[in-house]
């Protein structure tokens, strides 16, 4: 999986756009017929057309998709995470869509357009292709283009032309950057400046990237603020309750903490609406609502160790491209979400796809192709299952005995 890879722009400083333009088409056609180009695409936009020829997406057909409707647009825009920054990505990006000759895109996590803006006379062009409200935007969909490619690579990309996998889109060029939630470290979605071809500029890419990054640092402000509330609140609470506690957002970070050791987040249920729920970190809780958030104290008699407390039965391991990893695990005790590192879901679905279980040497062949390196292993296999208390067994790892899981791909 590609990450933190710098905003590489589609082309040199000084290159004149036509010239390359036909480059380019020459190396489209000769890639597509089987023959040999007279040069290599870029890295990030080769394995975008690998991708999007294993998603079946054909390049000289129109894609199909059809937009969601209108009330199911807003519903989006309203889960989104990103309607508190949508002022800040448009002054942002002002100096590309002012002249007319661009437009400015937001869609969520799923590619899905979400909010548009520009001139008419690009937006009427961007109609005739498709790129309206509502349209799903993901590589799988329409190809390789600025939002599906940042997505997918989780890092800014700029399209020009003929990189575009859909022989339609080469008239235009687009920049795209994904927008990180603060809190959960997910994706929620991209910002992309689209165009003619003609319009394209190096620095184009750099400039949405910056923004892109100025959004998530309001996102993680209008975070910290919220903590800052909570913790108000409940910071008396806990120095009066006498025992453990710890009182938390409405996403699992912590604003304050009584008589348990220090932690910055606990992984909520999808549903924290009942008197009792269990958690992975700290076993059996009651729950009490706060302004913006919960009071969760855990169950004396209950509390985590090395046995599995109301085992949960189902773990989905989502592994899609175009988002981050993601741990679904649900069961008599509710459903919660974890967000694991790269290396973490590495390892889960190595896990998941070995029921017998692996030894530290073999999942050290299978992650560096090293089966000496079993004391890194070690270290976050014990990470993880910090995280995700009772799901992974030891000797050899693999998951709990009783545990379903799915891979979803």
């Amino acid at each position: 999986m590609v990450m933190n890879r710098t905003a590489e722009p589609a082309m040199a400083f000084g290159e004149d756009p036509r010239q390359y333009a036909r480059l380019l088409a020459e190396v489209y056609d000769a890639t597509m017929s089987g023959s040999r180009p007279p040069a290599r695409p870029r890295e990030l936009i080769g394995d975008s057309w690998d991708r999007v020829r294993s998603a079946g997406v054909v390049p000289d057909t129109e894609p199909a998709d059809v937009p969601l409707l209108s009330d199911e647009v807003d519903r989006r825009r309203r889960e989104s995470g990103l309607a508190g920054v949508i002022d800040d990505l448009r002054a942002g990006l002002e100096p590309l869509t002012a002249e007319g000759d661009n437009i400015l895109v937001i869609a969520d996590r799923d590619g899905r357009v979400l909010w548009r803006s520009g001139s008419r006379r690009v937006l009427g062009q961007a109609d005739r292709l498709g790129f309206v409200e509502g349209a799903g935007w993901a590589e799988n969909q329409v190809g390789t283009n600025a939002i599906g490619t940042a997505l997918a690579s989780r890092t800014p990309v700029q399209v020009f032309s003929a990189e575009h996998f859909v022989r339609s889109h080469h008239a235009w060029t687009c920049a795209g950057a994904p927008i990180r939630d603060a809190r959960t470290g997910l994706i929620l979605g991209a910002v992309d400046v689209s165009g003619p071809a003609a319009t394209v500029h190096p620095t184009t890419v750099a400039l949405v990237a910056a923004v892109a990054r100025l959004a998530e640092s309001r996102l993680r402000e209008a975070h910290l603020v919220g903590l800052d509330r909570l913790r108000c609140v409940a910071s008396p609470m806990l120095a009066r309750l006498g025992r453990p506690g710890v009182a938390v957002d409405t996403d699992g970070w912590v604003a304050a903490v009584g008589d348990l050791a220090p932690r910055s987040r606990v992984t909520l249920p999808d549903d924290v609406t009942a008197p009792s729920v269990w958690l992975p970190e700290l076993g059996r809780c009651t729950v009490d609502p706060l302004p913006g958030g919960w009071l969760l104290q855990p169950d004396q008699a209950d509390r985590p160790g090395t046995r599995f407390v109301s085992a949960p039965a189902r773990v989905t391991l989502d592994m899609r491209p175009g988002r981050a990893p993601e741990v679904i695990v649900g069961g008599a005790a509710g459903t919660w979400r974890y967000a694991p590192s790269p290396r973490h879901a590495q390892i889960l679905d190595l896990l998941a796809a070995d029921g017998a279980g692996r030894s530290a040497a073999q999942l050290a062949r299978a992650l560096f192709g090293d089966p000496s390196r079993v004391v890194t292993v070690r270290a976050e296999i014990s990470r993880l299952r910090r995280s995700l208390a009772g799901l992974i067994a030891a000797q050899p790892y693999r998951f709990a005995d009783g545990v379903a899981v799915e891979v979803l791909r």
